[in-house]
């Protein structure tokens, strides 16, 4: 009985959080948007895996992409949620997808990892259809789905989990990223509330399922050439610790893969406004500087 009276508080704090690091819902896309939802990106044996896409109605040329990953402990949310921020990415001039993924503890890790890794390649498979570069893809991510963008920043092909999906030709890797308190470093210790979810998303304890702490850390992959990083994240968060965020950068820093980490000094595992807000700004800014600078004005 502790373990489930343990998971179920955690797992409300993250609901709620989700809400919170969401802007408001809107039920239609602004009419300079074209909107595409409920694309199949990867038929699997146990279930169509789809994402929703936002481009600018008056796209001609090909346009960076963002891929936007909703959190929800590996184990729910949705990629509805995130509508509203794929138009806005498309109206400063994106292509944007919020995607879908299996959930644990039904398909604990990898499937999470291979399902956003198959959602990235799917894209580049179909870049030409949707307006996009395929060489300017970024990933945004809340909490669990920010540990997935961090993953496909740093994971290259010969790391694996590209296993699972369509167009295996194609790279998984994306070019930028943006954490908004995301886990990095499974190996190290978490706080007790977190410590259910993390065993239910890898399959069991670190000394059950070492390995799996090991492999489904964003940390263990960095190397030069990464994807540049921005990591949100706040001080007083209960379910990951602000050292997270300066594992990678430490990571980020010895391998010189550019980036920042900012530390939000009170926050908890996410914010309203008027931080909300300014960490949207400076996320729009963190991909303009490296998805939007070399292109053609």
């Amino acid at each position: 009985m502790r373990k489930n009276t343990t998971a179920l508080p955690a797992f409300l704090i993250l609901v709620i959080v989700i809400l919170l690091t969401t802007s408001a819902h809107a039920a239609q896309p602004p009419a300079d948007v074209l909107f595409e939802p409920d694309i199949v990106y990867a038929n699997l044996p146990d279930q169509d895996l789809m994402l929703n896409l936002a481009r600018p109605k008056d796209a001609t040329n090909p346009l960076p992409c963002i891929v936007v990953i909703h959190g929800g402990a590996w184990r729910g949310g949705d990629r509805k949620s995130h509508n509203d921020l794929t138009w806005k990415f498309a109206q400063r001039g994106y292509v944007s997808a919020t995607v879908s993924y299996r959930f644990c503890p039904k398909f604990p890790f990898p499937a999470q990892v291979q399902d956003v890794k198959a959602a990235v390649r799917f894209l580049r498979a179909n870049a030409q259809k949707y307006n996009i570069d395929p060489d300017r893809i970024g990933a945004v991510g809340f909490s669990a789905g920010a540990h997935l963008s961090m993953i496909l920043g740093v994971m290259d092909k010969a790391d694996g989990l590209d296993d699972s999906g369509p167009n295996p030709d194609q790279s998984s890797k994306v070019n930028a990223v943006v954490s908004f308190f995301g886990p990095t470093d499974f190996t190290a210790e978490f706080p007790p509330p977190s410590v259910p979810l993390v065993r239910d998303f890898l399959g069991g304890t670190p000394a059950e399922k070492p390995e799996a702490h090991k492999l489904a850390s964003p940390v263990t992959y960095v190397s030069p050439g990464d994807a540049p990083m921005l990591l949100f994240q706040g001080t007083k968060d209960p379910l990951v610790p602000w050292q997270q965020a300066v594992s990678m950068l430490e990571a980020l820093t010895k391998a010189g893969v550019p980036g920042r980490v900012e530390l939000l000094p009170g926050a908890s595992h996410g914010w309203g406004q008027p931080e909300l807000n300014r960490t949207l700004l400076a996320t729009y800014a963190f991909f303009d500087q490296h998805l939007k600078q070399t292109l053609p004005k």
